[in-house]
């Protein structure tokens, strides 16, 4: 971690920050907004975040550590049963921290020239779900692939929960067979 990342204004202008986006959604989330909520001048951001980019990155940065501390959690079973436990934990975590969600997903919004880009929040995120993916799966290989597949369906299914389009679809209460039916698509039958 850099010095400026350990200096406590930053961190204050960072969590202001992921208040706003998760009391507002991400368009709330302005430099001059955030000094004003934080009791600073409206130039006093620009010292750690020269864009908007920058401090919404770092807002994001905040949100896949919080949710990579989520699925640190999900440790019982074997492979396939973490990667429904996962499953379970990015769907909750869609529905719990909607704002934050949505702007974790953003790239568009997110980064900059210049800036480091979020890989390092997400890679090790991907990977280890590709890695129990593979165990699934038993072809390696193909892993990041059915990953990549398996996690559009899920951000797929957080939208429309969120939403509350799988509801009209199906009904209410019948969240985990939607769950199963995804996870059998792309994993193989229940183990």
């Amino acid at each position: 971690m850099g010095s400026d990342e350990q200096n406590p204004l930053r961190e204050r202008l960072v969590d202001v920050g992921v208040e706003l986006v998760l009391a507002e959604g991400s368009g709330a989330v302005g430099l001059r907004e955030i000094a004003r909520r934080a009791g600073v001048s409206h130039g006093a951001p620009r010292r750690y975040f020269p864009t908007h980019r920058a401090l919404l990155s770092a807002v994001a940065r905040r949100g896949f550590e919080e949710l990579a501390g989520r699925f640190a959690g999900v440790r019982a079973g074997d492979a396939r049963a973490r990667v429904a436990g996962m499953a379970r934990v990015y769907l909750a975590y869609a529905a719990e921290r909607r704002g934050m969600f949505e702007l974790m997903f953003r790239h568009d919004l997110l980064d900059g020239e210049g800036r480091p880009p979020l890989r390092e929040a997400t890679v090790p995120l991907f990977g280890e779900l590709a890695r129990l993916v593979g165990e699934c799966t038993g072809e390696a290989e193909r892993a990041p692939v059915v990953t990549a597949a398996l996690w559009a369906n899920l951000h797929g299914l957080a939208q429309l929960q969120g939403w509350g389009s799988t509801g009209l679809m199906l009904g209410e209460g019948r969240e985990e067979e939607l769950l199963e039916a995804v996870l059998a698509a792309h994993l193989g039958g229940a183990a």
